[in-house]
């Protein structure tokens, strides 16, 4: 069976994605390596809001967002509660995402949308 070009070009740029995702996991920051992990495993925002929900973490569209655009990041332990969640929808090792936060940043800096955010459900086993 002959291969087309087409999905050659397609395993390639595979396999540099997956490259590409482990070299960010290892250095950061952790917004490019969400991104590339978001975007290896194909699934949306509201995909990965939904498989996170069935886990017992509910959060919001826009938080997601704004973690994987850089213009915050977890820090709460509700926060980092889904994280752990969220490394796992994903498909990347334990912590590899949230070794990338460092320390935690003050006060002002974090992540507020008027809302929206995080919200644990209580009484779920997680």
């Amino acid at each position: 069976m002959k291969m087309t070009g087409q999905r050659t070009h397609t395993i390639d740029r595979g396999v540099a994605e997956g490259r590409e995702l482990r070299r960010l996991l290892e250095t950061g920051p952790f917004a490019d390596a969400l991104r590339a992990a978001i975007r290896a495993r194909g699934l949306g925002l509201d995909r990965i809001r939904y498989r996170l929900r069935g886990r017992g973490c509910s959060v919001s569209l826009a938080t997601l967002s704004h973690w994987q655009s850089g213009r915050c990041r977890p820090e709460r332990p509700e926060s980092l509660l889904v994280l752990k969640h969220l490394e796992e929808v994903l498909g990347v090792p334990p912590e590899s995402l949230s070794r990338l936060l460092g320390p935690p940043r003050g006060r002002a800096a974090r992540c507020t949308v008027p809302g929206e955010g995080i919200v644990m459900q209580r009484g779920r086993d997680t």
